[in-house]
């Protein structure tokens, strides 16, 4: 099962943060909460299975 362990203000921090927890192994899903007409400026959730919620907060966390 998927969790959202943050919500970032726009898609190109969602794409960074993205990048950092995959560079530490963990699997990432991305998930804009508007409507794909709003472009960048859109919320984006960021997601990772349940098992990788502790590890994705701690990286999170030290950003």
């Amino acid at each position: 099962m998927w969790t959202v362990v943050y919500i970032a203000p726009n898609k190109k921090e969602a794409t960074r943060i993205k990048e950092i927890l995959t560079s530490e192994g963990i699997l990432v899903k991305l998930r804009e909460l508007s409507p794909s007409h709003c472009g960048c400026n859109c919320s984006v959730e960021i997601l990772v299975p349940e098992a990788e919620v502790d590890e994705a907060l701690e990286v999170i966390n030290s950003i």
